[in-house]
């Protein structure tokens, strides 16, 4: 595979991606003898592109996907465009032009592809106009993230940053609302208002946010735990917090 190829393989991150950008393809490797409505679709959107698709049998694609589950499907994209904080005023006009207030969500150093996937999918649900990461010690865009994204991989764009603090200075300056979650704080979620420009801060799993991204924030708050377990994982916490956002624009 050449160097600035890309895997992605499972039926939603395929079929997503044939609609959104099939100049991306390379080739299709689908699995032999899988005749289902599911797979017909992909098959039907290659032939409209005119994308090289090959049937093969399954350990052909366990070996391509490193035996993930990719579902009878792995295709080699070429690599999609890399989000920096230089495009952060870009997707901050964009939202402005469509009268929507900024609505972002950041991960300090969420490190586990499912988790990432899982929150790409929250995000892209509750209308997050983009995520953003730190650039090291954070989960990259890997063909595992896309699966568990089931396509939200293609809609929600994922931004690098070199200096996270750097980042929230700057979004505070275009009047961005910075909100970050932390179990030590005594404000609910609930209790707090959330429908103004918004960016939502979501600490790494087990050691929650870094202590300077916790003193850059502009409110902390948590959720209420009422049981007998101490957290939540933390794409299951950010969909809750994504959504009470939403919620509250709705109002």
């Amino acid at each position: 595979m050449a160097k600035h190829d890309e895997l992605v393989f499972g039926i939603h991150a395929i079929n997503e991606l044939l609609k959104r950008a099939p100049e991306r393809f390379i080739e299709l490797f689908l699995l032999k003898g899988r005749d289902d409505e599911r797979m017909k679709s992909i098959i039907n959107l290659s032939r409209k592109y005119g994308i090289s698709t090959q049937l093969v049998n399954r350990k052909v694609l366990d070996e391509k996907s490193d035996d993930e589950q990719h579902q009878g499907v792995v295709a080699r994209i070429t690599q999609g465009k890399t989000y920096t904080e230089n495009d952060i005023d870009d997707i901050l006009d964009q939202a402005k032009q469509h009268e929507n207030p900024p609505f972002l969500l950041i991960l300090d150093g969420v490190t586990d592809p499912h988790n990432l996937g899982a929150c790409l999918r929250n995000a892209d649900a509750a209308g997050v106009q983009a995520i953003i990461v730190p650039k090291d010690n954070a989960a990259r865009l890997t063909a595992t993230v896309r699966k568990v994204a089931v396509g939200a991989a293609e809609t929600v764009p994922l931004v690098q940053v070199t200096n996270l603090v750097r980042t929230m200075k700057q979004l505070q300056e275009r009047g961005v609302w910075i909100v970050g979650t932390a179990g030590e704080t005594d404000t609910c979620l609930y209790d707090v208002k959330l429908s103004g420009p918004m960016a939502l801060v979501m600490g790494a799993e087990g050691k929650g946010m870094r202590r300077l991204t916790r003193e850059n924030c502009d409110e902390l708050v948590k959720l209420p735990m009422l049981g007998g377990v101490s957290s939540l994982n933390v794409s299951v916490a950010t969909g809750i917090c994504l959504f009470e956002i939403v919620r509250q624009r709705l109002v």
